[in-house]
């Protein structure tokens, strides 16, 4: 049931999404227009297997997404950690990576990304009825509704350049921006027509439930055990499988893999199947 909690919020949000002012549009169209500056191509090149599976199309596609995105986003760095081209085009193509083939806001309510050298300590209060109580934990990146999102810099550079261990804290991150688009970290994300909700919740709610028993039974899993925990993490874990290990997880949870390229409106197998082509050719 709770791939089923909706508010009005996803209403609003699906409105703006749908209705957004025409100047918004032209303005990122020019944005996505300009040329894509030569060394952020060799960056990507170099430190990001997974543009180097894109067709030239897709290729294309992400160069103007990632354009818009840095356009539109700040990025401040702490601890020391400099912000280079290097930082904003790696983070920047992971989280677009997210958008291909479909209409986006581009995270609209995102506005600014912290950027850590390492993993960094954060505060947690809690309350319990008149009880509060403080924690402190390590984090590698952490997502809010209130406009910012935080990765630590080495976790999310290993993300771009490892695409096959199932764990990218940039995907893991703007996969609950996507979800949070609607107001709500529920693990259901706005989709593109409401009589999808229905199967999202069916097949979701259902993996949800499974992973969970798994991890109680220290059982092996495609999926990351921490999307256990909630739904909006088990979406964030299964966006990261789907992204990294899509052959795996076509196979064992085909169902999940079907509703994720729906919602993503790609096929990451092609992608790999393209880098395993060009390397054992000889190819780049």
């Amino acid at each position: 049931m709770e791939f089923l909690i909706f508010s009005l919020g996803c209403l609003l949000a699906a409105l703006y999404f749908f209705f957004k002012p025409a100047w918004v549009r032209r303005r990122r169209q020019r944005i996505m227009e300009q040329p894509f500056p030569a060394a952020w191509t060799s960056i990507l090149k170099a430190h990001f297997p997974l543009f180097n599976g894109l067709t030239p199309g897709l290729q294309q596609q992400l160069q103007g997404k990632i354009l818009v995105f840095l356009a539109e986003k700040n990025f401040v760095g702490r601890q020391g950690q400099e912000v280079t081209d290097e930082v904003r085009v790696l983070t920047a193509a992971q989280a677009c990576l997210l958008l291909l083939n479909r209409e986006t806001n581009f995270f609209p309510r995102l506005t600014t990304i912290y950027i850590y050298p390492t993993a960094y300590l954060a505060r947690r209060v809690t309350r319990s009825g008149h009880l509060v109580s403080e924690t402190t934990q390590t984090n590698l990146g952490e997502s809010w509704d209130s406009g910012e999102l935080v990765l630590a810099w080495d976790a999310a550079f290993h993300g771009a350049r490892n695409t096959h261990d199932g764990r990218n804290v940039v995907f893991h991150e703007f996969a609950h921006q996507l979800d949070q688009e609607d107001g709500t970290a529920d693990g259901a994300p706005t989709l593109a027509e409401y009589s999808a909700y229905a199967s999202w919740a069916r097949v979701l709610g259902k993996e949800y439930k499974i992973l969970i028993r798994r991890k109680k039974k220290h059982r092996k899993t495609v999926l990351d055990k921490y999307g256990a925990t909630h739904p909006a993490e088990f979406f964030a874990v299964a966006s990261e499988a789907f992204f990294e290990k899509p052959r795996q997880l076509e196979k064992r949870h085909p169902e999940l893999y079907a509703e994720l390229k729906s919602y993503y409106a790609t096929d990451p197998v092609e992608w790999y199947d393209r880098i395993h082509a060009a390397v054992t050719s000889g190819g780049e």
